[in-house]
């Protein structure tokens, strides 16, 4: 998603994510959760004296940590959710003629914020999210890297979907694979 907002070229600049104040081996992102996906430079996070607790992207796309003194550009993630119903198709042409894609998770953080979006009273059910099944995996539409998963616990029907190949979130904060015809709300970003 930060390529895609970065319009493929990146820039210097923060992205939220932070060293724990108690257990320091932790990275935590400014919107609430642990990091599960890492984007690290070589030899990076070097803690530096201790005092690099906060995370930098670099042109090149990859993670350094730094000291939070430092003033730098910081990246910002942006979600809408739509209230209209479309099909997964019509959510992505809406979202890619008004926005930028149909939102990807690559983090809890990302999910968790997600899931506030979705939290309203107009949206009923679940959401279209920008994961497709295609050839013989699932792949985010914007092309980011799938590190970062979140299915039910014990359901396998996402693993060779015949019909439902589309991707939905929950409001329960799980994934589905769900036919691309049904009409959902659907979440831009």
């Amino acid at each position: 998603m930060l390529q895609t907002a970065a319009g493929e070229r990146f820039l210097f600049g923060w992205i939220g994510l932070h060293r724990d104040a108690v257990n320091r081996s932790v990275w935590k992102w400014s919107g609430g959760g642990n990091s599960t996906y890492f984007n690290w430079a070589p030899n990076q996070p070097n803690y530096h004296n201790r005092e690099q607790t906060v995370v930098i992207l670099w042109a090149d796309g990859k993670w350094n940590d730094e000291r939070p003194s430092r003033l730098w550009p910081f990246y910002c993630f942006s979600l809408t959710a739509v209230e209209v119903k479309k099909t997964w198709e019509g959510a992505l042409e809406y979202c890619r003629e008004t926005h930028t894609d149909l939102t990807t998770l690559q983090s809890d953080t990302e999910q968790l914020l997600t899931l506030s979006e979705i939290r309203h009273d107009h949206i009923t059910g679940r959401v279209w999210i920008g994961l497709r099944f295609l050839g013989d995996h699932w792949l985010w539409v914007n092309g980011d890297p799938m590190v970062y998963e979140n299915w039910r616990q014990g359901d396998q029907e996402h693993q060779c979907p015949l019909r439902k190949r589309c991707g939905a979130l929950t409001k329960e904060g799980h994934w589905e694979n769900w036919d691309c015809g049904e009409e959902l709300h659907f979440i831009c970003y």
